[in-house]
C-alpha cells in the first residue's frame, strides 16, 4: 500500500495526524486491540443481540478484525475483506459467507440480520475508526479538505465502508469529532445518512483515541444530526497499539514531538 506523509497531506489531515501521534507510530502500527460495548436502536431494529462486552483486534492497513464474542454462544467473528467467518470457542468453523455487501443492496432498516452480518457491520466499522489516522496517508482514498477542519473522502470499491462518500471534522488540536456516512448496512435509502460523534477521548500512552462515540441520523446529507436518537452507541477501553514503532517509549516520544509542534518523519 502507497502512502502519503508528506506535503501532500492538506493542513487539517497534517494537525489530525499529528495529534494521533504521527506518521512514524503509525507507519509502524501493525494491529489495533481494545475493549468494547455496544448499544442502540440499529440493533433492535436488526433483531440482533450484541455482546455485553467483547475483545476486538483490527489490522491498521488492511481490513480485518477480530471479535471475542460476537454471540451469546461465546462464538469469534473475523472480517478479512468482504469476507465473514464464525468460528466456535473450539475453534471449529461454523459458517463462512462471501462478498457479505452483495446480499444487502437493497437494505432496509426493518430487514433482519443474522451474526454473520452483525460481525461484517461491526467489523469494518471499527476497522475504520481504529486505523483512521492512517487511512489519511493512503492514496487510494482521494482526500479533499472541504474547509478548515473539514476533510471528505472518498473511499475506492475495495475498502468494505460505511459508504464511499464520507465527511470527517475535526477540532483546531487536530482531533476527530465528528464523522458522517451514508450506512448502507443498515439503509440503502438516499435520505438514510448518520452523524457519528465523539463525545470523549481517552490515552494510550500520551496517544488520544475516541473512547465513547453516538450515532443518529442527521436531517440530510450532511445535515443537522437528531441528537435524541441513539442507532449506535459505543464505548472503547484498553485500546492499543501493537508494532514495530509502538512501544511505550517512542509513542511517548512522539507525543511530545507533538505538544512541542515538531512533524514526525515518516518511515
Amino acid at each position: 500500500m502507497d502512502i502519503n506523509c508528506g506535503p501532500k497531506l492538506s493542513a487539517t489531515a497534517q494537525r489530525a495526524l499529528r495529534a494521533y501521534g504521527g506518521a512514524e507510530l503509525w507507519n509502524g502500527a501493525e494491529t489495533a486491540e481494545a475493549e468494547i460495548t455496544m448499544s442502540g436502536l440499529a440493533f433492535l431494529l436488526k433483531r440482533r443481540i450484541t455482546p455485553a462486552r467483547a475483545h476486538i483486534t483490527t489490522d491498521i492497513r488492511r481490513p480485518r478484525t477480530i471479535i471475542t464474542p460476537i454471540d451469546e454462544e461465546g462464538n469469534t467473528g473475523i472480517l478479512d475483506g468482504f469476507t465473514v467467518t464464525l468460528v466456535a470457542p473450539n475453534g471449529e468453523v461454523i459458517a463462512t459467507r462471501e462478498n457479505v455487501n452483495r446480499d444487502h443492496l437493497n437494505e432496509q432498516l426493518w430487514h433482519a440480520w443474522d451474526t454473520l452480518d452483525l460481525m461484517y457491520f461491526l467489523g469494518y466499522a471499527f476497522w475504520s475508526y481504529f486505523s483512521l489516522p492512517y487511512q489519511l496517508m493512503r492514496n487510494d482514498i482521494d482526500w479533499d479538505e472541504i474547509r478548515d477542519g473539514v476533510l471528505e473522502a472518498y473511499f475506492p470499491p475495495e475498502l468494505p465502508v460505511h459508504s464511499r462518500l464520507q465527511r470527517f471534522y475535526f477540532d483546531q488540536s487536530g482531533l476527530l469529532v465528528r464523522n458522517d456516512y451514508h450506512p448502507e448496512m443498515l439503509s440503502v435509502r438516499d435520505d438514510a445518512w448518520a452523524a457519528n460523534i465523539v463525545h470523549e477521548h481517552a490515552e494510550w500512552h500520551g496517544i488520544p483515541y475516541p473512547s465513547v462515540r453516538k450515532v443518529g441520523p442527521t436531517f440530510k446529507r450532511f445535515g443537522t444530526p437528531l441528537s435524541l436518537i441513539k442507532m449506535v452507541g459505543m464505548k472503547v477501553d484498553n485500546w492499543r497499539l501493537h508494532g514495530g514503532a509502538t512501544n511505550e517509549s517512542s509513542a511517548l516520544a512522539r507525543r511530545a514531538h507533538h505538544r512541542t509542534g515538531a512533524v514526525p518523519t515518516a518511515v
